[in-house]
């Protein structure tokens, strides 16, 4: 079960600003942009922004990750110490699943598709 970090997700207050921001004061290459889910180019990880809302305010961020298989880390849930707050299933096209991290952030986890 091999995890690892795919992407950031940044909530923010205005798409337009958040989009213009990356590429013009950081140089991150804009991958796409939309009103609801934008992408930069920055490796391995991706940066995600995607509008605020009451319960990820602006300038809060999640983390996202992949795993080659999430039905075997859910299953293993209780021995490796992870709370998830639901189980994996078809969102978005992925099969992908909620956890907290050891501060209680919610953090995302979908399998990696291939």
């Amino acid at each position: 079960m091999a995890v690892k970090l795919a992407h950031l997700i940044k909530f923010v207050g205005d798409m337009d600003k958040g989009v213009a921001f990356h590429p013009d004061g950081l140089g991150l290459k804009l991958k796409f942009a939309s009103p609801e889910w934008s992408e930069f180019i920055t490796g391995e990880t991706t940066l995600a922004l995607h509008p605020a809302s009451p319960d990820h305010p602006a300038g809060t961020a999640m983390a996202g990750y992949k795993t080659d298989d999430l039905k075997a880390l859910y299953a293993a849930r209780e021995r490796l110490g992870l709370t998830f707050t639901d189980a994996p299933a078809d969102m978005h096209g992925t099969l992908m699943a909620h956890f907290l991290d050891v501060d209680g952030a919610m953090c995302t986890i979908e399998q990696t598709r291939g």
